[in-house]
């Protein structure tokens, strides 16, 4: 994807913030003005703190550790999941359950037995159940992967958090930093920036301003992916041309 620029923020509407009586001082460095009762955020530092985020995002996805997007609110949901199935990243848009991060080891537990009530349903012993058993099997497995479908391949705890909306998902955000796990977040006029570790400043409820910064951090995602998959290659032509030279001395020898 090519670079954003101001332009693209701008006809995104992402420095349209909220209305200045909902106003968190805590975001005043990111504020450029208020017009007609908004605030206006300051699109320079907008872009500032996406390349710093894309950066640093991109140093967690080389290094092979995983970025949970979470955003359950509804103009967000869709999109943040699409770019995070794109990129084969863990997500959660449906609803937070308390204790996914510092609770995991029982979180995993329910993947299992998710997992469980899928292999079980491809038996044959499930075709020859009563209707209405495989009927409570069938909503229990649905009820279970709307809300853990997005994580189902988690096996370890995520490396980072990518967040859209800091008030909203603030239990996600309360348990990443109980456990260090640094957060990149789209930050509006009404948060307070110093919850999470990367804030992005942008309108986190326009539908246009979301998806084109979800769609940019998703790029910086995927150039580290792009690295990753490169430094693995090199290193695998390293040991090759390493073992040729090895076998080249024992025949001249």
């Amino acid at each position: 994807m090519s670079k954003i620029e101001y332009k693209d923020l701008l006809d995104a509407g992402v420095h349209f913030g909220h209305l200045t009586r909902k106003w968190d001082p805590r975001m005043s460095p990111y504020i450029f003005m208020e017009k007609n009762g908004i605030h206006i955020i300051d699109l320079n530092k907008t872009l500032a703190c996406l390349d710093e985020a894309s950066a640093a995002v991109k140093q967690i996805v080389r290094s092979g550790k995983k970025v949970m997007f979470v955003a359950t609110k509804k103009q967000a949901k869709d999109l943040v999941a699409d770019e995070a199935r794109r990129l084969n990243m863990p997500y959660v848009t449906e609803r937070w359950l308390g204790g996914m991060l510092t609770n995991f080891a029982t979180i995993r537990k329910s993947l299992k037995k998710m997992s469980s009530l899928e292999k079980m349903m491809k038996e044959d012993a499930y075709k020859n159940m009563a209707k209405k058993e495989r009927l409570m099997i069938t909503r229990q497995k649905e009820k279970m992967e709307s809300v853990l479908g997005g994580i189902a391949d988690l096996s370890r705890l995520p490396a980072a958090l990518f967040v859209v909306d800091i008030k909203r998902e603030h239990i996600a955000i309360a348990e990443a930093q109980k456990l260090g796990i640094p957060v990149f977040a789209l930050v509006d006029t009404n948060s307070n920036p110093n919850e999470v570790d990367f804030p992005i400043p942008a309108n986190d409820d326009a539908f246009k301003s979301v998806n084109l910064l979800v769609k940019a951090f998703g790029a910086a995602i995927e150039e580290g992916l792009a690295e990753r998959k490169k430094d693995k290659d090199d290193a695998k032509l390293s040991e090759e041309e390493e073992a040729k030279r090895a076998v080249d001395a024992d025949t001249k020898e």
